[in-house]
C-alpha cells in the first residue's frame, strides 16, 4: 500500500475495519479510533514519544488489538495553506511506517484542531491538568472525525437521489 487520498481510504479498507487517527506532536502522539461503521471517532490514548521503532510498535499493537485497517495522520498545513517542514516530517513518518507495515495511510488537515479542543475543554470548565492529560487524544479524535465526515460526505455525493432513475430501472 501507499499513502492514499482520503477518498480512496474506504476502497483500501477491508469490511468492518476501523481507522486510527494520529495527532503527532514533538513530545506526544494523540490516538483516536473510529467505530466499525466509520461514523464516530473516539479518543483512545496519548503515547509519550521515545524512539521511532518502539513508538510505531506500540501504535501497531493498538491497531491490531482494535481491528484497525488504516491510519489517518494529522497534516500540519500552515494557516495560509502552504506546506512547511512539519508536513515533510509527517510524510517521512508515514513512509517510515509503511516500511514496517503495509497499511493504507491518509492525511487530514489538522489546522486549529488543538485550539478547537482546548476551547471546548475550557468551556467545560476543565482544569489545566485535565486539559493537558486529554488534549492530544481529543485533537486526534477531532482530526479523525473530520476525516470520517469527509468520507461520509463523499459517499452521499456519489449516491444518486432516490427519485433519480437508475440504469437497471430502464426497460
Amino acid at each position: 500500500m501507499a499513502i492514499c487520498k482520503l477518498n480512496n481510504m474506504q476502497i483500501q479498507l477491508s469490511g468492518g475495519k476501523r481507522l486510527l487517527g494520529l495527532d503527532v506532536g514533538k513530545k506526544t502522539i494523540g490516538l483516536a479510533i473510529s467505530d466499525a461503521g466509520l461514523t464516530v471517532a473516539s479518543p483512545l490514548k496519548i503515547l509519550w514519544r521515545h524512539k521511532f521503532t518502539p513508538d510505531v510498535e506500540e501504535i501497531f499493537a493498538l491497531a491490531d488489538a482494535n481491528d484497525v485497517g488504516g491510519l489517518i495522520i494529522g497534516w500540519p498545513i500552515n494557516m495560509d495553506g502552504s506546506l512547511g517542514p512539519r508536513c515533510d516530517s509527517m510524510r517521512d513518518l508515514a513512509h517510515a511506517m509503511l516500511r514496517i507495515r503495509d497499511i493504507p495511510i491518509a492525511f487530514q488537515d489538522e489546522r486549529l484542531s488543538t485550539k478547537v479542543v482546548e476551547a471546548a475543554m475550557l468551556a467545560g470548565d476543565m482544569t489545566r491538568a485535565k486539559r493537558a492529560e486529554r488534549r492530544d487524544a481529543l485533537a486526534a479524535a477531532w482530526i479523525l472525525q473530520s476525516a470520517l465526515d469527509r468520507l461520509h460526505d463523499n459517499i452521499l455525493e456519489d449516491t444518486p437521489p432516490e427519485d433519480t432513475p437508475r440504469p437497471e430501472d430502464k426497460i
